[in-house]
């Protein structure tokens, strides 16, 4: 029975001999076909990696050149606005003028009617508090209508820096 083992263990030993030659050469193409996917892999990642670069410096330079716009919409906006202010602060003054104008009216024409005859006193009286009246309607409508066109002043150059502002960005 042993001489079956010693002839059966040159046969054995090269049947194992040759999985074992053949297992080399599979483990040896595995790794090589890792290696060139491997390498592959590698220049992709580094390809992809410039690309993102790239793509952020452009949409950079882009979201600098909106932002630049946006500054100069946002500076000229501010510009029409302090304009609107200025013209609102100075009609205003000139508005101020008016209303004095209008009391120093109110009052001479009171100063006028103090002193008359006593039958022209009564219809001088309702006509002085009449003009008064007016004069105080006058100067309430002036200092309102002047708000208001502040207001509407500077709501316009609002309205005009938002729609440029949405044109800048739009384009």
């Amino acid at each position: 029975m042993r001489a079956i083992w010693l002839k059966a263990v040159p046969f054995i030993a090269a049947v194992l001999l040759a999985f074992g030659a053949l297992y080399g050469v599979y483990h040896h193409g595995v790794s090589v076909t890792n290696d060139d996917w491997q390498v592959k892999w590698s220049d992709r990642d580094t390809a992809d990696a410039k690309a993102k670069t790239e793509n952020e410096a452009a949409e950079r330079a882009k979201e600098q050149a909106w932002q630049l716009k946006l500054d100069k919409v946002t500076e000229d906006g501010q510009h029409a606005i302090d304009q609107a202010t200025g013209d609102a602060v100075a009609a205003r003054a000139s508005a101020d003028s008016l209303r004095g104008a209008a009391d120093g009216l109110a009052a001479r024409l009171a100063a006028s009617q103090a002193g008359g005859h006593s039958c022209t006193a009564a219809a001088s009286a309702a006509a002085s508090r009449a003009v008064m009246v007016l004069a105080d309607v006058l100067k309430r409508s002036d200092e309102i209508s002047g708000d208001l066109a502040g207001y509407a002043d500077q709501s316009r150059a609002r309205g005009v820096t938002c729609v440029q502002a949405y044109d800048a960005l739009a384009r």
